[in-house]
């Protein structure tokens, strides 16, 4: 399983499952981010606990164990 968290900067990838379950699915898909979207790696902080993430054209940060729950391929 290979997660956003796991992409490195500017490597771009499709949404395969988001295993969040909530408030924080909903956010998600709020951002756009939902099964088969594009989305990007933009830029991290040095300890990769913060992401910045670019899905259509909107940059969005994202915690390290949000990143997690949105699988990719």
């Amino acid at each position: 399983m290979r997660t956003l968290f796991n992409l490195k900067k500017d490597e771009i990838a499709t949404v395969r499952k988001i295993t969040a379950t909530g408030d924080l699915r909903e956010r998600f898909i709020s951002f756009g981010i939902t099964k088969g979207s594009e989305i990007a790696l933009k830029n991290c902080s040095a300890n990769r606990e913060n992401l910045e993430i670019n899905i259509d054209g909107v940059y969005v940060a994202l915690r390290k164990n949000e990143a997690q729950k949105i699988e990719v391929e």
